[in-house]
């Protein structure tokens, strides 16, 4: 007995986990969020051999899997790296109950899984991870109400749970939330006021989510821009930052300043390769008609690993080669939509429909499409000009045309005739498969919104979601859905 005794004195205790946001912690932290995961791993190796009890550095660490597996989509790097989500969520579960990240930091885990889940086409387990993340913070709310991080989280969650499209309502019933895009826009907004440290801390991470949901969500395009030049990010060395403003930037006919953002990025080699620069590089060049488009997206296609917008890329390169005139290689590129990437993104369906079938856009459609939705409006206008619907023998060209005409009316803030238009492509469209007289609505809606004529707008809003099934479905009844949210908290 006393032998024993002896033994167990001289046992040593085992150290109590802890979750020490020190300052290595939080250069790794910021490291990592530029995108420079390899000197951001290197700062946390050294942390772990100092402080093998910090739990921190185990946290940030799916970070780095987070945006190698979200950016980069690689199926060997996936198997790779799941299971270090489970030995993640079973070690911070061992720190102390009395700190705020003994819950925040799983969450954190699996929200960021659930994005990835998406990414690999397991929507269901994405599903459950969100479900588990958005409890774990309501909870840790609940017990740490003080914690500002708590209403970045939450605050996105309740955006995303309040525009969740009827084609996805299996997801809302899911979680058992009622979503709110107004108060969870006001919780990041005071988030990303605060001064106390966590608020200090997380602000690059607030930063971007609060723009893509403002403006995705709140459509509040110029808000966003005027956003971004207020914090000065920077662009350069700030990888994150730097797709944010190339890809918003696209998505908000803005393809010359995309360019731009990319051809200035620090090409360093300590920053996460990612074949998504050329893809978005490849686009912004489309949108100006520019042959050199297709050295980027072939690049794209002979490094990226995933599935995502794969389709939709090789569906650019077979109307760039159309636009061209060399059928061959446009042929072979649509004949590749059929047998690559996935269907998980409304335009890689819209892709794989238009390859189904035998029929090419009109020339003179397309190339007015694709200079609108670069802003170069008055190229695109020059194209359509003295033209109408009676120009075209179709019907989907007259619907198309009428669409294209009221866009670039509303693009360049001619708000009457853009209705007009709108209103033909509505007429001819509503029940045809095409997404144009729904997305014709919207845009009369955004139009109204702008004016201050809620009521209206509504209507228009109302009119988009009851069109049936049509391409882009989920995602226009989305945008319709935020509106309806915006007028009629107001």
């Amino acid at each position: 007995m006393a032998v024993l005794l002896l033994v167990l004195l001289y046992v040593p205790a085992r150290a109590q986990k802890v979750f020490d946001f020190n300052e290595r912690c939080k250069q790794a932290y910021h490291e990592i969020v530029q995108l420079k995961l390899n000197s951001g791993q290197q700062l946390l190796n050294a942390e772990k051999a100092q402080h093998p009890d910090n739990l921190i550095p185990y946290f940030l660490e799916n970070y780095i899997d987070f945006f190698t597996l979200f950016f980069n989509e690689d199926p060997a790097e996936y198997q790779k790296r799941l299971p270090n989500r489970e030995a993640r969520l079973k070690l911070l579960s061992e720190g102390p109950e009395k700190s705020p990240f003994l819950l925040f930091t799983r969450s954190v885990i699996h929200f960021q899984w659930a994005a990835i889940r998406v990414k690999f086409g397991n929507n269901w387990d994405a599903g459950w991870e969100f479900r588990r993340s958005f409890l774990q913070v309501k909870n840790n709310q609940q017990s740490f109400p003080n914690f500002t991080p708590n209403l970045l989280y939450a605050g996105a969650m309740q955006v995303a749970a309040g525009t969740i499209p009827d084609g996805y309502k299996w997801l809302s019933n899911l979680l058992g939330i009622n979503g709110s895009i107004k108060k969870g826009m006001s919780r990041i907004g005071a988030f990303l006021q605060g001064t106390d440290e966590w608020s200090v801390l997380f602000h690059e991470e607030a930063v971007f989510y609060y723009c893509y949901l403002k403006f995705y969500i709140e459509n509040d395009r110029p808000g966003v821009f005027k956003f971004i030049e207020q914090q000065e990010l920077d662009v350069v060395n700030h990888h994150l930052f730097a797709f944010l403003a190339a890809n918003l930037n696209i998505n908000n006919q803005q393809a010359e300043k995309a360019e731009q953002v990319i051809a200035g990025l620090n090409n360093n080699s300590g920053y996460l390769a990612m074949p998504v620069w050329d893809m978005e590089m490849g686009y912004a060049k489309m949108h100006h008609l520019d042959a050199g488009a297709a050295l980027y997206l072939e690049r794209f296609l002979a490094t990226f690993k995933g599935k995502f917008y794969v389709k939709d890329v090789l569906q650019k390169l077979s109307w760039h080669y159309y636009l061209q005139g060399d059928e061959a290689r446009a042929k072979t590129y649509r004949q590749k939509i059929l047998q690559s990437g996935s269907t998980d993104t409304e335009a890689d369906k819209q892709a794989q429909k238009e390859a189904m079938t035998d029929k090419w856009p009109n020339k003179l459609l397309l190339q007015a499409r694709l200079l609108n939705d670069g802003g170069y409006y008055r190229q695109a206008l020059a194209l359509l000009h003295g033209k109408n619907t009676g120009y075209f023998s179709l019907t989907e060209e007259k619907l198309e045309f009428a669409y294209r005409a009221g866009r670039l009316y509303d693009d360049m803030g001619n708000d009457s005739l853009a209705i007009v238009f709108y209103k033909q492509a509505i007429d001819l469209g509503q029940r045809r498969k095409e997404h144009f007289a729904a997305r014709a609505a919207l845009q009369t809606g955004y139009i109204y919104e702008q004016k201050g004529d809620k009521q209206t707008a509504i209507e228009w809003f109302k009119r988009c979601i009851n069109m049936k099934d049509h391409d882009f479905k989920n995602s226009l009844d989305q945008r319709a859905k935020a509106g309806l949210a915006r007028c009629n908290s107001e």
